[in-house]
């Protein structure tokens, strides 16, 4: 009798990662970005936190209870959402504010798709905009680090060309300066993007690319005047870091191939550069990789790989 060979059906690799897993992992590598927000702009930057967390929990266990599924409030992608919308607010927004906006979230910018792994934009995002066109005045106003004193953010002066004093790159690499909360200590961000880096659960071909756009785009475009031309005042300032390594990676809205994360990269750079250098708003990282969100389908379809073992038709 001839041996036969059994072939199970895929996937064949097998390791021991899960979705839990990786959430939580994601939302560990963001907690020295947090922890020094907190320490920058004071305790209540750490209330704004907490509530974003707590609501976008509740309302994902609310909803699924009211659609009668699965509850997976303990998967980590709620509290990743919750994170990720404080991390994006001003540290002296209105304590109702992370609660409107992860709310929002989560009910629209996620369940309304049916949930984890079918939402179409970054829910943290979609939740930040909404809060950007609804309140704008809160949105856009900033505090001084280790003080209450209203002050605009490094890029908000750029775009009124405005003299930017007293600000250096360590001071935007170590976050002495205005932004919000989660986006404002370049070091914690890099420290938690190594980690995410060397585990294997992001990789470069979205954010190394998203940034490098970002810096030849200020090379070339930014002007001549102080700091409009400077590539490296651009990376450091605002918040691209924080996008490029924590938003823009996100698997469910990001293209499934290394081409067209690459492609992905460049266009949101493309994209925050030209409302940074052109447009009305001095930030564009929201816009740009929410915009791109919704590109991403077009970009799998055309850089899909061809399937082992078949030829390409002519």
């Amino acid at each position: 009798m001839k041996r036969k060979l059994i072939v199970s059906s895929s996937p064949h690799l097998h390791k021991d990662e899960s979705v839990i897993k990786i959430m939580w992992m994601v939302v560990v590598s963001l907690i020295p970005a947090g922890a020094v927000g907190v320490f920058v702009f004071g305790l209540y930057a750490f209330w704004i936190i907490i509530l974003g967390i707590i609501t976008a929990v509740f309302t994902e266990g609310l909803i699924e209870i009211l659609t009668k599924r699965k509850v997976t409030i303990l998967d980590g992608s709620a509290v990743l959402t919750g994170l990720l919308l404080a991390y994006n607010l001003p540290p002296r927004v209105p304590l109702w504010l992370p609660i409107v906006g992860s709310f929002f979230a989560i009910a629209i910018g996620k369940q309304v798709f049916g949930g984890l792994g079918q939402n179409i934009f970054n829910p943290a995002l979609v939740g930040r905009i909404f809060l950007m066109a609804s309140w704008p005045k809160y949105m856009t106003a900033f505090t001084k680090p280790f003080d209450t004193v209203t002050s605009a953010t490094p890029l908000a002066l750029l775009k009124e060309a405005k003299f930017i004093e007293q600000i250096t790159y360590l001071d935007l690499f170590l976050g002495k300066r205005g932004g919000c909360i989660g986006e404002v200590c370049i070091f914690s961000l890099l420290l938690g993007a190594l980690f995410l880096l060397l585990r294997g659960y992001i990789s470069w071909h979205i954010p190394i690319p998203y940034i490098l756009t970002v810096g030849l785009f200020a090379y070339i475009f930014g002007g001549k005047t102080l700091f409009s031309g400077d590539w490296l005042f651009h990376i450091l300032s605002g918040g691209l870091i924080l996008g490029a390594f924590f938003m823009a990676t996100d698997y469910v809205t990001s293209p499934l191939t290394a081409k067209g994360q690459v492609i992905f990269g460049i266009g949101c750079g493309i994209i925050t550069s030209v409302i940074r250098l052109w447009g009305g708003y001095p930030e564009g990282v929201s816009y740009a990789i929410l915009m791109m969100n919704a590109v991403t389908p077009i970009i799998d379809r055309y850089t899909k790989t061809r399937i082992y073992g078949t030829r390409c038709a002519k």
